[in-house]
Protein backbone atom coordinates (compact mmCIF):
# COMPACT_ATOMS: atom_id res chain seq x y z
CA UNK A 1 0.00 0.00 0.00
CA UNK A 2 1.35 3.49 -1.11
CA UNK A 3 1.79 5.92 1.59
CA UNK A 4 1.68 9.62 0.17
CA UNK A 5 2.98 12.64 1.74
CA UNK A 6 0.91 15.05 4.07
CA UNK A 7 1.58 18.52 4.64
CA UNK A 8 -0.13 21.85 5.78
CA UNK A 9 -0.75 24.84 3.91
CA UNK A 10 -1.21 28.26 5.41
CA UNK A 11 -2.51 31.96 3.99
CA UNK A 12 -2.05 34.41 6.25
CA UNK A 13 -4.28 37.09 5.47
CA UNK A 14 -2.84 39.98 7.42
CA UNK A 15 -2.58 43.03 7.19
CA UNK A 16 1.23 44.89 7.60
CA UNK A 17 2.45 48.05 9.84
CA UNK A 18 1.72 50.09 6.32
CA UNK A 19 5.46 51.36 4.79
CA UNK A 20 7.12 50.23 8.19
CA UNK A 21 9.44 48.16 7.57
CA UNK A 22 10.57 47.77 11.38
CA UNK A 23 6.58 46.90 12.74
CA UNK A 24 5.43 44.95 10.23
CA UNK A 25 9.01 42.67 10.38
CA UNK A 26 7.88 42.34 14.09
CA UNK A 27 4.34 41.35 13.26
CA UNK A 28 5.54 39.14 10.56
CA UNK A 29 7.67 37.36 12.61
CA UNK A 30 4.67 36.87 15.40
CA UNK A 31 2.39 35.23 12.47
CA UNK A 32 5.09 33.37 11.28
CA UNK A 33 5.22 31.50 15.15
CA UNK A 34 1.42 31.20 14.43
CA UNK A 35 1.49 29.72 11.82
CA UNK A 36 3.91 27.32 12.63
CA UNK A 37 2.19 26.32 15.95
CA UNK A 38 -0.66 25.62 13.98
CA UNK A 39 1.30 22.89 12.78
CA UNK A 40 1.45 24.67 9.12
CA UNK A 41 4.34 23.23 6.71
CA UNK A 42 4.34 26.53 4.48
CA UNK A 43 3.47 29.98 5.22
CA UNK A 44 2.76 32.51 2.89
CA UNK A 45 2.21 36.30 2.95
CA UNK A 46 0.74 38.73 0.06
CA UNK A 47 2.24 40.96 -2.58
CA UNK A 48 4.69 43.27 -1.32
CA UNK A 49 3.61 42.45 2.02
CA UNK A 50 6.59 44.36 3.84
CA UNK A 51 6.39 47.01 4.06
CA UNK A 52 2.68 47.52 1.90
CA UNK A 53 1.81 47.30 -1.30
CA UNK A 54 2.06 51.26 -2.67
CA UNK A 55 -1.75 51.81 -3.27
CA UNK A 56 -0.58 55.79 -3.60
CA UNK A 57 0.57 55.23 -6.90
CA UNK A 58 -2.97 55.32 -7.81
CA UNK A 59 -3.44 58.51 -7.20
CA UNK A 60 -1.32 61.58 -7.61
CA UNK A 61 1.55 61.33 -4.86
CA UNK A 62 3.77 63.53 -3.44
CA UNK A 63 7.25 62.76 -3.60
CA UNK A 64 8.39 62.68 -0.24
CA UNK A 65 6.19 59.58 0.23
CA UNK A 66 7.65 57.82 -3.01
CA UNK A 67 10.75 58.52 -0.92
CA UNK A 68 9.83 57.11 2.26
CA UNK A 69 8.63 53.74 0.55
CA UNK A 70 11.95 52.69 -0.85
CA UNK A 71 13.30 54.19 2.65
CA UNK A 72 11.54 51.50 4.17
CA UNK A 73 12.41 48.90 1.62
CA UNK A 74 14.09 45.51 1.85
CA UNK A 75 17.62 44.63 1.17
CA UNK A 76 18.18 40.37 0.94
CA UNK A 77 20.26 39.54 3.22
CA UNK A 78 19.81 42.04 5.77
CA UNK A 79 19.31 42.78 9.62
CA UNK A 80 15.23 42.32 8.32
CA UNK A 81 15.63 38.72 6.24
CA UNK A 82 17.56 37.83 9.31
CA UNK A 83 14.53 38.12 11.59
CA UNK A 84 12.18 36.92 9.43
CA UNK A 85 14.93 33.48 8.88
CA UNK A 86 15.32 33.01 12.57
CA UNK A 87 11.16 33.14 12.99
CA UNK A 88 11.14 30.24 10.26
CA UNK A 89 13.65 28.67 11.64
CA UNK A 90 12.30 28.55 15.29
CA UNK A 91 8.67 27.70 13.72
CA UNK A 92 10.09 24.75 12.09
CA UNK A 93 8.16 25.85 8.58
CA UNK A 94 8.79 27.27 5.19
CA UNK A 95 7.91 30.99 4.46
CA UNK A 96 6.68 32.77 1.07
CA UNK A 97 6.44 36.42 2.07
CA UNK A 98 6.07 39.22 -0.56
CA UNK A 99 8.70 42.25 0.32
CA UNK A 100 9.57 45.29 -1.12
CA UNK A 101 12.96 44.60 -2.18
CA UNK A 102 15.48 47.22 -2.51
CA UNK A 103 18.25 47.25 -5.15
CA UNK A 104 21.92 46.13 -2.97
CA UNK A 105 23.43 47.81 -5.65
CA UNK A 106 22.26 51.06 -6.54
CA UNK A 107 19.80 51.87 -3.67
CA UNK A 108 17.67 53.37 -5.65
CA UNK A 109 15.15 50.93 -7.06
CA UNK A 110 13.07 48.47 -5.89
CA UNK A 111 11.41 44.93 -7.04
CA UNK A 112 8.32 43.68 -6.19
CA UNK A 113 9.70 40.18 -4.87
CA UNK A 114 9.09 37.33 -3.26
CA UNK A 115 10.88 35.76 -0.55
CA UNK A 116 11.79 31.86 -0.43
CA UNK A 117 12.97 31.29 3.40
CA UNK A 118 12.86 27.20 4.37
CA UNK A 119 12.70 25.87 7.56
CA UNK A 120 15.89 25.79 8.76
CA UNK A 121 16.18 29.66 8.42
CA UNK A 122 18.11 29.84 5.14
CA UNK A 123 17.15 32.15 1.83
CA UNK A 124 16.14 29.48 -0.46
CA UNK A 125 15.65 32.39 -3.11
CA UNK A 126 13.79 35.21 -4.61
CA UNK A 127 11.35 35.65 -7.43
CA UNK A 128 11.08 39.57 -9.01
CA UNK A 129 8.06 40.61 -10.51
CA UNK A 130 9.13 40.40 -14.38
CA UNK A 131 6.29 43.33 -15.44
CA UNK A 132 4.61 45.50 -12.96
CA UNK A 133 1.19 46.46 -13.68
CA UNK A 134 0.33 49.56 -15.43
CA UNK A 135 1.26 52.77 -12.82
CA UNK A 136 3.27 49.75 -10.55
CA UNK A 137 5.86 50.92 -13.25
CA UNK A 138 6.63 54.02 -11.74
CA UNK A 139 6.85 52.28 -8.22
CA UNK A 140 9.01 48.76 -8.88
CA UNK A 141 12.15 47.56 -11.24
CA UNK A 142 11.45 44.51 -13.79
CA UNK A 143 12.71 41.06 -12.56
CA UNK A 144 14.47 38.65 -15.14
CA UNK A 145 14.02 35.13 -16.02
CA UNK A 146 16.62 33.95 -13.69
CA UNK A 147 13.71 33.69 -10.58
CA UNK A 148 11.05 31.72 -12.80
CA UNK A 149 12.32 28.43 -10.99
CA UNK A 150 10.52 26.02 -9.08
CA UNK A 151 11.88 24.93 -5.55
CA UNK A 152 12.65 21.58 -4.25
CA UNK A 153 11.24 20.86 -0.35
CA UNK A 154 10.76 17.62 1.46
CA UNK A 155 7.02 18.07 0.80
CA UNK A 156 6.65 18.65 -3.13
CA UNK A 157 7.88 21.21 -5.21
CA UNK A 158 7.22 25.31 -4.45
CA UNK A 159 6.88 28.25 -6.54
CA UNK A 160 4.86 31.70 -6.41
CA UNK A 161 4.02 34.64 -8.58
CA UNK A 162 3.02 38.26 -7.97
CA UNK A 163 -0.81 39.39 -9.23
CA UNK A 164 -1.10 39.84 -12.40
CA UNK A 165 1.54 37.61 -13.71
CA UNK A 166 -0.70 35.25 -13.49
CA UNK A 167 -2.11 37.06 -16.47
CA UNK A 168 0.34 37.17 -18.62
CA UNK A 169 -0.03 32.99 -19.22
CA UNK A 170 4.00 32.38 -19.95
CA UNK A 171 5.17 32.50 -16.63
CA UNK A 172 3.02 30.09 -15.06
CA UNK A 173 3.47 27.59 -17.99
CA UNK A 174 7.43 27.72 -17.33
CA UNK A 175 6.40 26.69 -13.48
CA UNK A 176 4.15 24.15 -14.84
CA UNK A 177 6.64 22.74 -16.93
CA UNK A 178 8.95 22.45 -14.06
CA UNK A 179 6.53 20.48 -11.81
CA UNK A 180 5.05 22.43 -9.86
CA UNK A 181 3.36 21.41 -6.78
CA UNK A 182 2.12 23.88 -4.73
CA UNK A 183 2.08 27.59 -6.14
CA UNK A 184 1.94 30.93 -3.73
CA UNK A 185 -0.50 33.14 -5.98
CA UNK A 186 0.23 36.64 -4.23
CA UNK A 187 -1.65 39.94 -4.75
CA UNK A 188 -2.52 42.97 -2.90
CA UNK A 189 -5.90 42.11 -1.84
CA UNK A 190 -7.99 44.57 -3.73
CA UNK A 191 -8.53 41.92 -6.90
CA UNK A 192 -10.69 39.43 -4.74
CA UNK A 193 -12.89 38.02 -7.60
CA UNK A 194 -9.89 38.18 -10.32
CA UNK A 195 -7.18 36.81 -7.98
CA UNK A 196 -9.62 34.03 -7.11
CA UNK A 197 -10.52 33.71 -10.79
CA UNK A 198 -6.62 33.74 -11.77
CA UNK A 199 -5.46 31.30 -9.17
CA UNK A 200 -8.41 28.63 -9.62
CA UNK A 201 -7.39 28.52 -12.91
CA UNK A 202 -3.49 28.02 -12.25
CA UNK A 203 -4.65 25.33 -9.50
CA UNK A 204 -6.17 23.08 -12.36
CA UNK A 205 -4.00 23.83 -15.26
CA UNK A 206 -0.63 22.80 -13.10
CA UNK A 207 -2.10 20.33 -11.14
CA UNK A 208 -1.38 22.06 -7.94
CA UNK A 209 -2.29 23.41 -4.64
CA UNK A 210 -2.78 27.18 -5.02
CA UNK A 211 -2.17 29.60 -1.94
CA UNK A 212 -4.17 32.54 -3.38
CA UNK A 213 -3.22 35.22 -0.35
CA UNK A 214 -3.32 38.84 -0.14
CA UNK A 215 -3.11 41.77 2.21
CA UNK A 216 -5.66 43.70 4.47
CA UNK A 217 -6.29 47.83 4.44
CA UNK A 218 -8.42 49.46 6.95
CA UNK A 219 -8.23 52.98 5.25
CA UNK A 220 -9.00 54.06 9.01
CA UNK A 221 -5.55 52.22 10.30
CA UNK A 222 -3.06 54.37 7.87
CA UNK A 223 -1.26 57.38 8.89
CA UNK A 224 -3.56 60.39 8.05
CA UNK A 225 -1.43 61.59 4.35
CA UNK A 226 -2.25 57.96 3.30
CA UNK A 227 -6.04 57.95 4.11
CA UNK A 228 -6.36 60.60 1.41
CA UNK A 229 -4.91 58.27 -0.99
CA UNK A 230 -6.79 55.12 -1.09
CA UNK A 231 -10.72 54.69 -1.91
CA UNK A 232 -11.28 52.81 0.99
CA UNK A 233 -10.33 49.24 2.62
CA UNK A 234 -9.89 46.01 1.68
CA UNK A 235 -10.23 42.33 2.97
CA UNK A 236 -7.48 40.27 1.36
CA UNK A 237 -9.90 37.31 0.22
CA UNK A 238 -7.15 35.01 0.45
CA UNK A 239 -7.91 31.37 0.15
CA UNK A 240 -6.69 28.15 -0.21
CA UNK A 241 -7.37 25.84 -3.35
CA UNK A 242 -6.91 22.17 -4.67
CA UNK A 243 -5.21 20.59 -7.51
CA UNK A 244 -9.13 20.15 -8.94
CA UNK A 245 -9.61 24.06 -8.43
CA UNK A 246 -11.73 23.99 -5.73
CA UNK A 247 -11.26 26.17 -2.86
CA UNK A 248 -10.80 24.33 0.69
CA UNK A 249 -10.30 27.14 2.95
CA UNK A 250 -11.72 30.60 3.03
CA UNK A 251 -11.95 33.27 1.33
CA UNK A 252 -10.71 35.00 4.38
CA UNK A 253 -12.63 38.72 5.20
CA UNK A 254 -10.70 39.52 7.96
CA UNK A 255 -7.47 39.12 9.86
CA UNK A 256 -6.80 35.23 10.05
CA UNK A 257 -4.18 32.95 9.37
CA UNK A 258 -6.34 29.95 7.10
CA UNK A 259 -5.19 26.27 6.64
CA UNK A 260 -5.42 23.49 5.15
CA UNK A 261 -4.33 19.99 5.10
CA UNK A 262 -3.44 18.39 2.13
CA UNK A 263 -1.72 15.19 0.09
CA UNK A 264 0.59 14.25 -2.46
CA UNK A 265 -1.94 11.71 -3.54
CA UNK A 266 -4.47 14.30 -4.87
CA UNK A 267 -1.73 16.49 -6.59
CA UNK A 268 -0.77 12.60 -8.24
CA UNK A 269 -4.34 11.97 -9.08
CA UNK A 270 -4.68 15.07 -10.85
CA UNK A 271 -1.09 15.10 -12.81
CA UNK A 272 -2.55 11.73 -14.77
CA UNK A 273 -5.31 13.36 -16.03
CA UNK A 274 -3.77 16.26 -16.97
CA UNK A 275 0.27 16.96 -16.65
CA UNK A 276 0.44 20.70 -19.11
CA UNK A 277 4.15 20.35 -18.29
CA UNK A 278 4.58 16.37 -19.32
CA UNK A 279 1.82 14.05 -21.14
CA UNK A 280 -1.26 16.95 -21.87
CA UNK A 281 1.79 18.79 -23.86
CA UNK A 282 2.80 18.82 -27.50
CA UNK A 283 6.47 20.08 -27.47
CA UNK A 284 6.47 19.00 -30.90
CA UNK A 285 3.95 21.82 -31.94
CA UNK A 286 4.69 24.47 -28.75
CA UNK A 287 8.26 25.22 -27.28
CA UNK A 288 8.71 27.36 -24.81
CA UNK A 289 12.25 29.50 -24.81
CA UNK A 290 13.00 31.24 -21.43
CA UNK A 291 15.84 33.63 -20.91
CA UNK A 292 17.09 32.67 -17.38
CA UNK A 293 20.80 35.00 -17.55
CA UNK A 294 20.76 37.83 -15.44
CA UNK A 295 20.17 41.34 -15.96
CA UNK A 296 23.72 42.33 -16.46
CA UNK A 297 23.93 46.45 -16.24
CA UNK A 298 27.49 46.76 -17.22
CA UNK A 299 29.70 44.63 -19.21
CA UNK A 300 33.06 44.66 -19.31
CA UNK A 301 34.96 44.52 -22.42
CA UNK A 302 38.55 45.46 -21.38
CA UNK A 303 40.19 45.03 -18.61
CA UNK A 304 38.19 45.58 -15.10
CA UNK A 305 40.72 47.00 -13.05
CA UNK A 306 43.09 49.14 -15.68
CA UNK A 307 46.13 50.65 -14.15
CA UNK A 308 45.94 54.53 -13.37
CA UNK A 309 47.15 56.63 -16.03
CA UNK A 310 49.95 58.88 -14.75
CA UNK A 311 50.71 62.81 -15.49
CA UNK A 312 53.70 64.58 -15.64
CA UNK A 313 52.23 67.84 -14.31
CA UNK A 314 55.20 69.24 -14.07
Amino acid sequence: MTTYGQFRLAAINAAPVYFDREASTEKACRLILEAGASGATLAAFGETWLPGYPFHIWREVPTALRVEYIANAVEIPSPTTDRLCAAARQANIDVVIGVVELDAQTHGTVYCTLLFIGSDGSILGRHRKIKPTFVERTAWGEGDGSSLIVYERPYGKISGLCCWEHNMVLPGYALMAQGTQIHIAAWPGWESTRHLLLSRAFASQAAAYVIDVGAIVNRDDLREDYQALIAGSYWGGSCIINPEGEVIAGPAKSETILVADCSTEQIFSSKVLCDVGGHYSRPDIFQLHVNRKPYQRIVETNNPHPAPIEFDYR
